[in-house]
């Protein structure tokens, strides 16, 4: 873990080899743009999540961001579940309340907001690359907005899809495809999921979770066949935001 700073109000991420992490540099931004000289965003980076409980003895922190790999992990050391964190299965956001520790989930409302001004009406089916955490807000909205979709794994459980299964049948009904997973980010960004690219279509839309960098091999990909592409860092903001919201009701 980075060193702490000996602010009044603490914020910070928990994750793994986040130094990459957007959270802290937006939150630092917003902390200057508002004045609020007693506060303070830094990264907890653990290589374990029985770490975690070492942060949660610090009385200066009041809430918290979390990232992958801990989203599902960090729930037992929770208190508290919001219920639609609770439906999720996943939790990214933190407050500290007098009864412990609560859990939220704002993953769903960024992706919501994010994508819905995206969709068209064909836009009836999707692929959800990845199993993790984010995965699982990313289903929620999904169900919310009455939008069938499967998740596609490297090893598919009942219902979902290999990625050797995906082939031009399988594209051509499912024309919203989100990356959930964390290939592409820097600084490895020559990756991208095993897709058969050559059977995206302009009527396709092609959402990357990630936001660094912009344009993702995944979405290059996509762009390249006439797909609609969208990053993850409107969905960030977002979510970040409602975060700040939560941590200050």
């Amino acid at each position: 873990m980075e060193k702490t700073e000996n602010k009044k109000h603490r914020f910070g991420l928990v994750g793994k080899d986040i130094s990459y992490s957007f959270s802290k540099g937006y939150f630092a931004s917003k902390f200057k743009k508002l004045e609020l000289h007693d506060h303070s965003y830094e990264n907890f980076d653990l290589q374990a999540i029985s770490e975690f409980k070492e942060i949660t003895l610090n009385t200066t922190i009041k809430g918290l961001n979390v990232t992958i790999p801990y989203k599902e992990e960090v729930i037992p050391y929770l208190a508290l579940l919001d219920s639609k964190a609770k439906k999720i299965g996943a939790v990214n956001t933190i407050r500290f309340t007098k009864k412990g520790l609560k859990g939220y989930n704002t993953d769903a409302y960024g992706f919501q907001k994010s994508i819905e001004p995206l969709l068209k009406k064909h836009h009836k089916k999707a692929l959800i690359l990845g199993t993790g955490g984010a995965s699982k807000a990313i289903s929620f909205v999904f169900n919310e907005l009455k939008i069938k979709h499967k998740f596609v794994s490297r090893n598919p459980k009942k219902n979902q899809f290999a990625y050797t299964a995906l082939d031009q049948k399988v594209l051509s009904k499912y024309t919203i495809v989100v990356n959930c997973s964390p290939l592409g980010t820097h600084p490895n960004i020559e990756e991208k999921p095993a897709i058969p690219y050559q059977y995206i279509t302009s009527k396709h839309l092609l959402f990357d979770l990630i936001y660094n960098p912009e344009k993702t091999a995944f979405l290059q990909k996509g762009e390249d066949q006439g797909a609609a592409v969208c990053n993850g860092y409107k969905m960030l903001e977002l979510q970040a935001e409602k975060a700040w919201e939560i941590w200050n009701t």
